[in-house]
């Protein structure tokens, strides 16, 4: 079950960030940077409460569990499949989210929108967010190939 649970929820969130990654940045920045700010902090906002939470943790708590069922059982099927996608959900994905992604939003959230300091703050926000957004959407893509790999490697 936790192997089909990761596979989905990497799936899932792998969509969310191609979202951001592919078109909504890209949105936000053909807005003023007032706007452009005022929505991305109602997005960081909203998203606190919401079934994204779940899914983030319960998808790292898995990743976690699963590294660590592959390691136990080392020689039995799947587990390199299981080690290398709950490694790149980890890194990829939660790291990169609290040590990266989160300080941005942090700082976005402390502009005043309507300043003379908004529109560096946003620019910078915006290439450095979706540059590891893409990181982001990429690992989950990746996790949850290597999940759905791990899968059939069972049988």
């Amino acid at each position: 079950m936790l192997l089909w649970f990761n596979a989905a929820g990497c799936g899932l969130l792998a969509g969310l960030f191609f979202t951001f990654s592919a078109f909504a940045m890209k949105a936000l920045g053909r807005m003023e940077p007032s706007g452009g700010i005022a929505a991305m902090n109602s997005i960081n906002e909203t998203i606190l409460r919401s079934l994204f939470m779940p899914l983030f943790w319960g998808t790292t708590l898995a990743s976690l569990g699963l590294a660590a069922i592959a390691l136990s059982g080392w020689n039995e099927p799947a587990a390199k499949s299981m080690l290398i996608g709950g490694l790149v959900y980890i890194f990829g994905m939660f790291v990169c989210t609290i040590a990266i992604e989160v300080p941005l939003n942090n700082e976005l959230a402390r502009v005043d929108p309507g300043s003379d300091a908004a529109l560096p703050v946003w620019q910078r926000y915006q290439r450095r967010w979706t540059g590891w957004n893409h990181v982001r959407t990429l690992a989950c893509l990746v996790a949850c190939v290597l999940f759905i790999q791990a899968l059939v490697e069972r049988g």
